[in-house]
């Protein structure tokens, strides 16, 4: 069986690209799950597939991150990847399904979950918003603070790979600096009605396709309003996918053992020392 790859909401599960694409395992939060049997349920996945990845937000409720480290100490396993990854939800969704995909492939467990950080690297996460005066995970300017007092005034915010903001409304509207490789393009309406995302920044980006899903229920916290269509555009193609993660110089955990990529262990945390090591933005051929 494939290495599982866990996610702490439903709604962070997206379609399987194709029919290889393993399902990811959906962990409850401590207010709606027993200690017992959230230690059960991670317990019967280890038994089942070997190891566990779990992805969860860097956002996540502090109750629920002290959970799964509970569990994993309960377990004594070091079998259990927890990763805090610094994405909006949307964004989340996307990364949790690349690594279903690439959980098909030859790639051991200590790789796949190292990925998690390179792939990151290649998400353009964002959202369009009516205001980014509560906004304080994303830096904005102070003018664009002062422009959201304007009536029907937009803003398009990019979380990831760099921040950026561009006010998208008016006679003058910014774009923001999109991929230089090829991406499809997730669209997930909130309260705000707006085409944007598909008629001007899909053709913008050069997307090679457009899908709408459901905007996660986290999105609004994490963007300070609901009124936003958050969008993340992001690798399809498991061959291109599977060439940027072989494509880096794989090394062996000294504290766990571990295949890993990069400077650190997905599964321990363990730095790892070599300076030749550290995780690059490859270009994408």
């Amino acid at each position: 069986m494939p290495t599982a790859i866990a996610v702490t909401s439903g709604d962070l599960v997206l379609p399987p690209s194709d029919r290889h694409t393993p399902r990811a395992a959906v962990l409850q939060p401590p207010a709606t799950q027993g200690l017992e049997a959230s230690i059960t349920e991670i317990h019967t996945l280890l038994e089942q597939h070997g190891y566990v990845i779990v992805l969860h937000s860097s956002a996540l409720p502090g109750p629920f991150v002290r959970r799964l480290h509970t569990v994993r100490s309960v377990l004594e396993s070091d079998r259990i990847a927890l990763l805090p990854i610094d994405l909006p939800p949307l964004g989340i969704a996307v990364l949790a399904r690349q690594l279903r995909q690439l959980s098909a492939c030859d790639f051991s467990p200590g790789v796949l979950a190292s990925a998690a950080r390179l792939l990151s690297h290649y998400i353009y996460a964002g959202a369009l918003l009516t205001s980014v005066t509560r906004l304080d995970r994303v830096p904005v300017t102070l003018a664009s603070h002062a422009k959201s007092w304007l009536p029907g005034s937009q803003f398009a915010v990019l979380a990831s790979p760099r921040p950026q903001s561009a006010k998208v409304s008016g006679a003058d509207p910014g774009i923001l600096e999109g991929p230089s490789f090829g991406t499809q393009l997730l669209v997930a309406k909130g309260r705000l009605e707006s085409a944007w995302a598909s008629t001007v920044l899909g053709p913008a980006w050069r997307v090679q396709g457009l899908l709408e899903t459901a905007l996660p229920a986290d999105s609004a916290d994490w963007w300070a309003t609901s009124r936003i269509v958050e969008f993340a555009a992001a690798i399809p193609d498991i061959a291109v996918l599977y060439q940027l993660v072989s494509s880096v110089r794989r090394e062996q955990c000294r504290w766990c053992g571990l295949e890993l990529i990069g400077d650190r262990c997905g599964f321990c945390s363990s730095p790892f020392a070599d300076p030749h090591a550290q995780l690059e933005r490859l270009p994408v051929q």
